[in-house]
């Protein structure tokens, strides 16, 4: 049977490179698994469908829906304007700006692509007007938005949460350090970077003037500032579950939307709905399909049989997590997150445990490794999208995109998997 689980792999490998949508690709691996490997799909199928009805998923449509509205409304827009009068006139500042609005970004709508559809096209004309080159704008804002995968809420984890049964505030706050650890270390890849560009840099006002500048944004800022305070805080405070906190952020975000900032009107509102339930049908039939797959393999015993035949090549601790960091990149690539965790979550997990890695540390491996995807060609959905909206040849982008992981990205994916109190600090002070 392991056998015909690593055919029913490729095939779905296979699919997946010729471009086949993704819930047919997963749909082609079943059929593998029904035809070549006899496994009765009735029961199977019944326990997708009611797998479908938890809950916890409803967070999914209703961040996706949160995170259109904002990236349309002005929301975003208003944030960048007011971390920009702080850093916007130092040497590099404004990559920095990008970098942080993106995060703050990902705090409210759990996604990679919104940073680049919300900060995109306001910044990277920035940034090139400044004398950014117009390639390593787009690259920095790609990058800078994978942040939305991991600083919470974010959607990927609520997948992983779901998925291996385990507690979905514990893996926000495992994704936290590494997030923050990120966005610290792009900024000063940028601001290291940024010492070779031609920059035009703006003054920044003194005195009273800057005093007032800071009140007049940070007045008009206030209602965007207030939306992840309200859902991180309702969270964390255990006040809301991070399904009802979905359903407040989109409750804020529409009348915010329409009657403060007005970026939103009923046009707009309709096609952010339209392009939310196009996102959301595509991942739920998606998950549909790779959960059932996923049961087949947990049923056929294939997790156990892939534990033994690691082991049978070496128990030593750091030597199995390098490779699993290596196959989760490697998976990263040809595959989204969301596809990636509920495909090798369940598989790698009783491996993970048997050497000591806790559920809620894997959620953090998992999180650094498959969000790494966003930006590494073949799959690279978020690089492709921020190349499209900077209007760059993505052969331009690749490079500078490189060098953002080498030295920024990298370094982290490694001490989340060796320092274990990068990613369990936080849970165990909150007592998970």
């Amino acid at each position: 049977m392991v056998e015909v689980a690593m055919i029913a792999v490729a095939v779905l490998v296979i699919l997946l490179t010729l471009g086949v949508p993704l819930p047919y690709c997963f749909g082609g691996g079943l059929m593998v698994m029904y035809f070549v490997g006899d496994v009765v799909m009735k029961g199977n199928m019944l326990w997708g469908f009611q797998q479908l009805g938890n809950p916890v998923l409803l967070a999914i449509p209703l961040f996706v829906l949160a995170g259109t509205i904002m990236s349309v409304s002005g929301i975003a827009a208003s944030l960048l304007r007011f971390v920009n009068i702080f850093v916007g006139h130092l040497r590099g500042g404004l990559g920095v700006v990008a970098t942080v609005s993106c995060a703050l970004i990902g705090a409210i709508s759990g996604s990679g692509l919104t940073g680049v559809a919300a900060i995109g096209p306001l910044l990277i004309p920035e940034m090139e007007k400044q004398g950014y080159p117009r390639e390593y704008a787009t690259a920095l804002i790609a990058n800078a938005s994978l942040l939305g995968l991991l600083i919470p809420p974010s959607v990927t984890m609520i997948v992983y949460g779901w998925v291996t049964d385990t507690s979905i505030l514990a893996c926000f706050l495992a994704t936290l350090g590494p997030g923050l650890l990120i966005m610290f270390n792009f900024s000063v890849v940028n601001v290291w970077l940024a010492r070779k560009f031609p920059l035009k840099l703006e003054e920044r006002p003194k005195g009273e003037e800057f005093v007032a500048e800071v009140s007049r944004r940070g007045f008009k800022a206030t209602p965007a500032l207030l939306m992840p305070v309200i859902i991180l805080g309702g969270i964390y405070g255990g006040i809301m579950t991070p399904t009802e906190a979905a359903a407040v952020a989109v409750i804020y975000a529409i009348p915010v939307g329409f009657l403060i900032y007005k970026g939103l009107d009923w046009k707009t509102f309709l096609g952010a709905g339209k392009e939310a339930s196009t996102s959301v049908g595509a991942i739920m039939l998606m998950i549909l399909f790779s959960m059932i797959l996923s049961q087949m393999f947990v049923l056929e015993s294939v997790p156990q049989a892939l534990v033994e035949a690691i082991f049978s090549i070496t128990d030593d601790k750091v030597i199995l997590l390098i490779l699993i960091n290596i196959l989760l990149f490697l998976v990263g690539m040809v595959v989204n997150d969301v596809t990636a965790i509920i495909l090798i979550a369940p598989l790698l997990l009783p491996l993970m445990e048997a050497i000591g890695i806790s559920p809620v540390q894997f959620a953090a491996i998992m999180g650094v490794n498959t969000a790494m995807g966003g930006v590494t060609p073949p799959y690279a959905s978020i690089l492709y999208l921020g190349a499209r909206i900077g209007n760059v040849q993505v052969t331009k982008v690749i490079r500078p995109a490189m060098i953002l992981i080498l030295f920024g990205y990298l370094p982290v994916v490694f001490l989340t998997s060796f320092w274990s109190d990068l990613s369990l600090g936080l849970p165990a002070l909150f007592g998970y």
